[in-house]
């Protein structure tokens, strides 16, 4: 015969009822709305192609990021036209600018202090031209070094993109070397896209499309991206965000401060999250302290 619970030093549990995990511990934090997917696209350089890529991201409902050096805008070339100046608040609308450095500098080519200035001159001209905070970024050539990190972070970069692909839909632990899912001429785009919308939900998931516009021209390519935006749009259980969005979003969850009994939350960011318990999506807002 089973001791009482008091016998047993204290101890309260009950030997003939199986562990279950506790409630309290059953919240977890998910994307807006409480969706646990999230697709992001990043695209680089600024060419004229940008305006037919925006048009079909508009269409599907999707977001983007487009990262453009400040120093190329308005420029004519034989094999494609830099946007201009001028029509880069309208066109991006909805999207996100993000910084490329001026002139597309190769990071390990040069001194670190001439991708410093590159990197504030972008940011700088960018703002300008879209009037509003720029920070986000992608390492031309995809090289970076810890250095270049460290001055990228040092000019108020909160993240930069890799040209790292990993075939996996995992946030990343370090926004400042972003890798990506997949570049969009992978062969595998399509059959990526189907297992992500396909997988069960287990945490957050990312999946991350990265390129540049002007390859769909040059190779003659727009179906690659036109059938990818089909198949990916309009999803009712995906979140489809601009990549500061999705490093704001996580970052915020990554601050939350918990008691130690898991039973209180603060949140002291200025995002409104969103957290599952007990099948229940409820949202905990900036500044709140919350019992969950």
């Amino acid at each position: 015969m089973p001791l009482p619970l008091a016998s047993r030093g204290g101890l309260c549990y009950d030997e003939e009822k199986p562990f279950s995990r506790r409630e309290d511990l059953s919240m977890e934090f998910t994307y807006p709305q409480g969706l646990k997917k999230a697709l992001t696209f990043s695209y680089d350089d600024g060419r004229e192609f940008d305006r037919r890529l925006v048009e079909i991201f508009n269409q599907h409902g999707l977001k983007g990021t487009f990262h453009l050096n400040s120093g190329t805008l308005g420029l004519h070339a034989p094999n494609g036209d830099f946007v201009a100046p001028g029509e880069v608040k309208e066109l991006y609308q909805g999207h996100e600018v993000a910084v490329h450095t001026v002139s597309h500098l190769h990071p390990m080519s040069s001194p670190l202090s001439q991708v410093s200035r590159e990197i504030a001159e972008d940011r700088k001209a960018l703002e300008a031209l879209t009037g509003g905070l720029v920070v986000g970024m992608s390492y031309p050539y995809g090289c970076y070094s810890d250095e270049v990190v460290a001055v990228a972070k040092a000019q108020g970069i909160l993240y930069s993109r890799t040209t790292v692909a990993t075939g996996e839909f995992h946030l990343p632990a370090d926004f400042l070397r972003w890798h990506s899912t997949c570049h969009h001429g992978d062969p595998r785009l399509l059959d990526l896209g189907k297992k992500f919308l396909a997988a069960p939900d287990m945490g957050l998931s990312l999946m991350y499309v990265w390129g540049h516009s002007f390859e769909f021209a040059w190779g003659n390519s727009w179906h690659i991206i036109e059938d990818f935006a089909a198949l990916m749009g309009g999803q009712d259980h995906v979140w489809y965000c601009t990549n500061i969005q999705l490093c704001r979003y996580v970052s915020a969850i990554r601050a939350v401060e918990l008691s130690a009994d898991g039973k209180l939350a603060y949140n002291p960011t200025g995002e409104t999250l969103w957290y599952e318990s007990n099948g229940q999506v409820s949202t905990l807002a900036p500044g709140e302290c919350k019992a969950l």
